[in-house]
């Protein structure tokens, strides 16, 4: 039976920082406010486009896969931030790649969007369709922020990661999946200002508002992650103990942890990185998988869960197994543009422009 082996991972974060203080300059809130409802402490703010996020971690994931890029047969791109919707996204980052042989597709999930894809290129190695594929998720959030509504400004980040997944008769990669969607609560999360409802042409670029119905949110995403996790478990006939390492979609600590707690996992089994880097959304958990093999937390054969929830309501969790391999087989020479301006000039240039200045 063939299976999708993941044999190579990256990440690209923005290096401008914005902080709670950093915040604090322009809405009325805290640090002890953020952190005591959220866990979020510093965020990422790009200064380049999506792409080019995606660019670097991909070029990173094929190095630490030993895979050539025209090798490459399905690029998976997990956003809902996209540069443009048409021509898609994956296709711009295939023809910066060199991916010549590769079919090329976005999905989007909202914050499932990576564990989305990441089931989309399973299937498709399974099946025989392709030998291998790059997944990513990633995004670029704060283009389309409303920077004047406290509940959402305080919460999201932009970043990348992917991996790599290639057809193996080893029982490695996705073990069991269970993907679902709560559409009665659609209307508890919506980004008003992106797609074609909102093409009269009088809104100016990146205003947007945001509704998002936090603790509704909140009741939801703990009840749609947890009994996808049980699910998944059963599936395989696992209990919480025989999981190494959880891998969280990383929106909110409180979630998070009443989602470990519900699900019978401690803490101390859960990788976060949410203080970090907030909620960046398809991103969140490629990029705390990538982490948490740098940090040594994933070790070889582990077997991994990884629930997420995103707008839609989407939900989702997948149970992972790890191969033999930790470390890369080699590394990219590939960085981002530098930049020359701080995470709050940049969200500052951001709302001037909305402003149309």
């Amino acid at each position: 039976m063939t299976h999708a082996a993941v044999t190579g991972w990256g990440k690209c974060l923005p290096p401008s920082v914005l902080t709670n203080a950093d915040l604090a300059t322009f809405l009325e809130t805290d640090d002890e406010w953020i952190v005591s409802r959220t866990g979020i402490r510093e965020r990422r703010i790009s200064h380049v486009r999506l792409e080019d996020l995606a660019y670097v971690a991909a070029r990173r994931a094929l190095a630490a896969a030993g895979l050539d890029p025209e090798a490459v047969e399905l690029i998976v791109f997990g956003t809902c931030s996209f540069d443009d919707q048409v021509p898609n996204q994956a296709s711009g980052l295939q023809l910066r790649l060199g991916a010549k042989r590769a079919a090329s597709l976005d999905v989007n999930t909202a914050c499932t969007s990576f564990l989305y894809a990441l089931s989309t290129a399973n299937a498709l190695i399974r099946t025989g369709v392709v030998r291998n594929a790059v997944v990513l998720g990633g995004e670029v959030i704060s283009t389309f922020m409303d920077w004047s509504n406290r509940g959402v400004a305080v919460l999201f980040g932009d970043g990348c990661a992917a991996v790599v997944l290639e057809a193996t008769d080893r029982e490695e990669g996705v073990l069991a999946e269970k993907l679902g969607c709560d559409a009665e609560a659609r209307s508890t999360l919506v980004i008003q200002g992106m797609g074609g409802r909102y093409a009269d042409f009088q809104r100016r670029y990146g205003l947007t508002d945001w509704v998002f119905e936090g603790p509704e949110i909140f009741k939801r995403a703990v009840m749609g992650m947890s009994g996808a996790c049980a699910e998944v478990l059963a599936a395989r006939g696992l209990t919480a103990a025989d999981i190494d390492l959880v891998i969280p979609h990383q929106a909110n600590l409180r979630i998070i942890e009443a989602v470990a707690k519900r699900s019978g996992l401690p803490m101390e089994q859960v990788f976060v990185n949410v203080h970090r880097y907030g909620n960046m959304s398809a991103a969140t958990v490629p990029v705390a998988l990538v982490e948490a093999l740098e940090a040594g937390r994933v070790t070889p054969h582990s077997t991994l869960l990884l629930p997420a929830f995103g707008a839609g309501l989407t939900w989702c969790a997948h149970l992972l197994r790890w191969g033999d391999r930790v470390t890369p087989k080699g590394e990219a020479d590939v960085e981002l543009p530098a930049c020359d301006r701080t995470a709050l000039q940049l969200v500052q240039a951001l709302i001037a422009k909305s402003r149309g200045g």
